[in-house]
């Protein structure tokens, strides 16, 4: 299988690429046309002006994140519901019926958003702490892996949105479809590289954690690259799709609660199902996958079972730091769209709904990227602490927390 996904990946990569070269030069004849209503110069630069907006500001937030981790999280969780809903004020000035849509859903989603941040506010401190504690001594070249991830991230980017452009000059129903894949295979490619970093500085992390060693970042990196990269292929793809039925589940049980007994039957039914599945596929097992070189379904159930066996699953359910990340990602995508979205306004207003879509992607995927080794940190803390909690690598951090839940659940 891992070398199956892994002959995917890379095929689409090659596939995706002729396609946006093809796209893009048959664009800019389009465009060169009299007939044709397409103006590259007033489409292209709002969208690489958002990308641009996406790198420099997916840094300076990995870099407040790490700094003041405190402030980072509050504002994430504060300011995100914000800038989503002036996205969704943005669609609606827009006033055609696809951004009225996405405007209702962006306003709609800033409300739930908001509630959210009201529900785990008391968490807003263990996050902290134990975002703070993991994060204390990074690996060495943190720094350069990010950057360097960021801007390959954007080169690609950039690449893709030529050939979009070149299918939207089109306009067929056949571009519409290219369109569809470009996006899509754009979505598994930024998981790749993002957990490509992930199981990188996870691993690194994990020996400290566990063993108090340093390994070489570059050494990991390489590793990974060479032996890992089918498993990280098949992590990208699943993961994704089984995090969001878990997280879907979980909120639906929260909401139905025991109230009727026909959907409690219904919620639990799907809550089970989807207990199943992140036991089989969740980013804590990319942990296993770098440091013993496992196959991501054995890597992921052997996690969940440390995790089971050390009482850790309250704590890894009540753990915002996915959440954080999300809400992250979220608002740099909602700034990206805010500055593709009012520049293609003022320009072509046309143009405006498919850039700030487009812009959003953009956005939200590097943020992510930026913000994954802070994810793998915490991910490795709480792997390494699940295998031997009476290590003396780990502070009160943990302990603590339990204590907390366990007297919040007893009362």
């Amino acid at each position: 299988m891992r070398k199956l996904f892994q002959f995917i990946f890379y095929i689409q990569l090659i596939l995706i690429s002729i396609l946006v070269i093809v796209l893009t030069i048959r664009g800019f004849v389009y465009a060169a046309r009299s007939t044709n209503h397409f103006r590259p110069e007033k489409w292209y630069p709002p969208l690489l002006g958002s990308a641009a907006s996406a790198g420099i500001v997916s840094y300076l937030w990995e870099w407040i994140s790490f700094h003041d981790p405190s402030r980072a999280i509050k504002i994430a969780f504060c300011v995100g519901p914000l800038l989503t809903c002036a996205v969704g004020i943005l669609h609606i000035l827009i006033g055609c019926p696809i951004s009225l849509a996405i405007g209702t859903i962006a306003i709609i989603s800033s409300v739930i958003q908001s509630l959210y941040t009201c529900w785990v506010k008391p968490r807003f401190d263990y996050a902290t702490k134990i975002l703070t504690v993991s994060t204390s001594f990074p690996p060495d070249k943190t720094a350069t892996f990010v950057i360097l991830s960021i801007i390959t991230c954007l080169v690609y980017s950039s690449f893709l949105v030529t050939g979009i452009g070149g299918a939207t000059a089109a306009g067929t129903g056949l571009d519409i479809l290219f369109i569809i894949v470009i996006l899509l295979t754009y979505t598994w490619t930024m998981q790749v590289i993002r957990n490509m970093l992930y199981v990188t500085i996870s691993r690194v992390r994990y020996m400290n954690f566990a063993c108090g060693a340093d390994m070489n970042t570059w050494i990991a990196f390489r590793d990974t690259v060479q032996h890992l990269a089918g498993r990280v292929c098949i992590g990208s793809a699943v993961v994704p799709v089984i995090g969001t039925i878990w997280g879907s589940a979980r909120a639906m049980k929260s909401v139905v609660g025991g109230t009727d007994e026909f959907l409690f039957s219904c919620a639990d039914c799907y809550s089970r199902l989807a207990s199943t599945l992140i036991t089989y596929g969740n980013r804590w097992g990319f942990v296993h996958v770098g440091v013993y070189n496992k196959g991501f379904m054995q890597a992921s159930a052997d996690t969940w079972g440390a995790f089971k066996t050390a009482e850790l699953i309250p704590l890894i359910d009540s753990d915002l730091t996915g959440a954080f990340c999300f809400f992250s990602g979220v608002a740099v995508g909602s700034i990206c769209t805010l500055v593709g979205g009012t520049w293609a306004l003022a320009i072509h207003k046309s143009y405006a709904t498919e850039v700030s879509i487009y812009a959003f992607f953009i956005g939200y995927f590097i943020c992510r990227v930026a913000l994954a080794w802070q994810q793998a940190c915490v991910s490795a803390y709480y792997v390494a602490y699940a295998e031997n909690p009476q290590s003396l690598q780990f502070d009160a951090t943990i302990p603590v927390r339990i204590q907390e839940l366990l007297q919040r659940y007893n009362v």
